[in-house]
């Protein structure tokens, strides 16, 4: 690799723990650490594990079961995208997930009456980001739709 693409690949990490949503998904995962076991650790360090390169996506199998940590990034980070709604309309958006032991399942948020965004999950065993600005980018879709959502039926979502 060559010193320049480092480089860059630094710049596109800072700048990716500089969003808002990184730093939000940062917040929430200190706030579990209940013993201080991770107050040592950098912020790379505690999202290490929602990146997920297509090298090692190939080398879990396709059928899987989700295990207990993947699950509890996969409620972390649909927290933070509800936190995300919220900043942005100002209404609670609070995310329902429902899980099947294969790993498929559905996301739900809601904002007072309205349903703001429905997501399909799959492969759940198998979430994660190639890279920590994907990461920080992930929400922007996500947030975009709930948002359109609330300014179509502002009165549905504020009941």
């Amino acid at each position: 690799m060559s010193d320049a693409t480092v480089t860059s690949g630094v710049a596109e990490d800072e700048a990716a723990f500089a969003t808002p949503f990184v730093k939000c998904l940062l917040r929430l995962i200190r706030a579990q650490d209940s013993y201080g076991l991770w107050e040592g650790k950098t912020d790379a360090e505690l999202l290490a594990d929602f990146i997920i390169t297509k090298e090692q996506r190939r080398a879990i199998p396709i059928i899987g079961d989700p295990d207990p940590d993947v699950l509890w990034r996969l409620e972390i980070f649909y927290a933070a995208v509800g936190l995300a709604i919220e900043e942005r309309s100002g209404l609670m958006a609070s995310p329902i997930i429902k899980v099947s032991p294969e790993g498929f399942g559905r996301v739900v948020f809601t904002a007072g009456r309205l349903v703001v965004l429905s997501k399909t999950l799959r492969d759940v065993h198998r979430f994660g980001f190639e890279t920590f600005q994907k990461l920080a980018e992930a929400d922007t879709k996500l947030v975009d739709a709930a948002i359109a959502a609330i300014e179509a039926y502002p009165d549905v979502a504020r009941a």
